[in-house]
């Protein structure tokens, strides 16, 4: 009599341990390279921020010291005393940053469309007054703009100081001490934080796409209208706060060019630091200064639709 034996299934190999994930090496190498940068903030930003902030609300005189009694009406006051300078320095600021744009952009398109071979020259050119010390640069505005110079001489022949002295920008015999003689220097020494960042966001902009404009029959100042400048919207936004924001602080200009008719908040600042020695006031003036800019930027920034461009 025949069996069939069946026969027994082979035995199940043991299941191999399961593969840990391979150790993620030098994942913390980012943030030591971002430790420097990290301290330099901290150390020479945040804590002088930190000490301005409550020499802001002390009280007190040079002689006894000042202590921190939280005193915050010394905003309002200074608010209230020093606002014609806030104004100011706003305006001076606005009108230089607009000038800048007009005298920039053609400058920035120029070297990015149409400069050819001589475009790195012409680069140098543009950076070159950072060469010199923004001091210097400034006495210089002020030989130039001198009553007895060629720009004095030839705007009064033309009659143009007239127009001008009736406009309130100058005294209709001179430039110095006036505020033209302010904006020119903040548009001179500020006019290179508007080509620069104008020149990058030109350059990056497809040549086909004037072509493809051309193809379509679009006239050059169309084409400028409708591609160049909204592709270039960047580097204006970049520009106008580059130009702006340390146009509104500035207070060489108005201490050089300008007279106590057009001192500037900068100038103020300057003043109850080193001079009055009011430094609670000082450091509050600081304080609204760089929330205002902030407020202004901020604005401005939501207005242009480029929050994710800046």
């Amino acid at each position: 009599m025949s069996s069939t034996l069946t026969e027994a299934p082979p035995p199940l190999a043991p299941a191999a341990p399961e593969a840990k994930p391979p150790r993620k090496r030098g994942r913390w190498t980012p943030y030591w390279l971002l430790l420097p940068g990290i301290l330099w903030l901290v150390i020479f930003f945040a804590l002088p921020m930190i000490y301005q902030g409550s020499t802001s609300v002390q009280t007190g005189s040079l002689e006894d010291g000042y202590k921190v009694t939280w005193h915050f009406a010394t905003y309002w006051d200074a608010l209230s005393d020093y606002w014609p300078q806030f104004v100011r320095s706003v305006i001076y600021a606005a009108f230089a940053t607009v000038l800048c744009l007009l005298l920039g952009y053609p400058l920035a398109y120029l070297i990015a469309f149409r400069a050819g071979r001589w475009r790195n020259l012409i680069m140098i050119l543009v950076i070159a007054p950072f060469f010199t010390s923004f001091l210097i640069r400034t006495l210089a505005w002020k030989t130039i703009l001198a009553d007895g110079g060629p720009v004095v001489h030839t705007l009064n022949s033309l009659h143009v100081l007239s127009v001008t002295n009736w406009l309130g920008v100058t005294d209709g015999q001179r430039v110095l001490a006036t505020p033209l003689a302010v904006v020119c220097g903040l548009t001179y020494n500020f006019l290179p934080f508007m080509v620069l960042p104008l020149y990058t966001s030109l350059e990056r902009i497809d040549g086909r796409l004037h072509e493809a404009a051309g193809d379509l029959y679009a006239a050059p100042f169309t084409t400028f209208r409708k591609v160049t400048f909204p592709l270039s919207m960047p580097g204006v936004v970049s520009g106008t706060l580059l130009t702006f924001i340390p146009a509104s602080g500035d207070y060489v200009n108005s201490e050089l060019l300008g007279s106590t008719n057009t001192q500037m908040i900068g100038n103020v600042i300057q003043s109850q630091f080193l001079r009055v020695l009011d430094y609670p006031t000082a450091a509050a003036l600081s304080f609204i200064l760089m929330a205002g800019i902030l407020a202004m930027v901020t604005f401005y920034i939501r207005k242009s639709g480029t929050e994710d461009l800046v």
